[in-house]
């Protein structure tokens, strides 16, 4: 997917809780491009216009599920301490 195309996945599937500014969003996918967790070709939008269509690599996907892992514990580390103390 091209970046445009990449944030409106991420608002839609998030139900509008999430929305990517375009000045996070294409540093984010540079920075992922030299980590080899992503890579990108030109290609055209369904409009006819030239941009960089981004495709998840193995590593990428390596990295997603660390990344996803983490949060996951920090979420439950959160959760614990919100949790009010049973007496």
């Amino acid at each position: 997917m091209h970046g445009y195309a990449l944030a409106q996945v991420i608002k839609q599937t998030s139900g509008d809780l999430l929305q990517i500014e375009e000045g996070s969003l294409y540093p984010a996918l540079q920075r992922m491009l030299k980590a080899g967790w992503v890579a990108a070709e030109w290609g055209i939008s369904a409009r006819n216009r030239r941009v960089r269509i981004y495709r998840i690599m193995h590593t990428g996907r390596k990295q997603l599920e660390r990344e996803v892992s983490s949060f996951d514990r920090m979420l439950d580390g959160i959760r614990r301490v919100m949790r009010p103390a049973e007496s």
